[in-house]
């Protein structure tokens, strides 16, 4: 029913920029916020920054002042803009959407969906 697609990965060195985007699709009738999330190996995953449907936006504070997250709701579309990165940046960025699907013409569900991950990595 929903599908979300990350890309804008890859490697950069330190104190580089990078830019990720996500883009949500199938039979969706409202999206309530969107996120990223990352994961580094062998650790667990955490929320990076997210943005609701309200223009509320929210980091964790390792990236605050560096990253910022931004919204095209037209395109059902998040981005996030990656400033002096660090190494231990380095991690599986994930999109998570939370969204209202329409399920037939007369129930909707709301539902969390990930996309499959995009590998940022920075190093000299």
């Amino acid at each position: 029913q929903v599908q979300v697609v990350e890309s804008g990965g890859g490697l950069v060195q330190p104190g580089g920029s990078l830019t990720l985007s996500c883009a949500a699709s199938g039979s969706i009738a409202n999206i309530y916020a969107m996120g990223w999330y990352r994961q580094a190996a062998g650790k667990q995953r955490e929320l990076v920054a997210g943005i609701s449907s309200g223009g509320r936006t929210n980091y964790v504070d390792s990236v605050k002042g560096r990253f910022t997250i931004s919204r095209d709701n037209a395109k059902n579309s998040v981005y996030l803009q990656m400033n002096s990165l660090k190494p231990e940046d380095t991690a599986v960025y994930y999109c998570n959407a939370d969204v209202l699907v329409t399920v037939t013409d007369y129930r909707s569900t709301r539902g969390y969906y990930w996309g499959q991950g995009t590998q940022v990595t920075v190093s000299s």
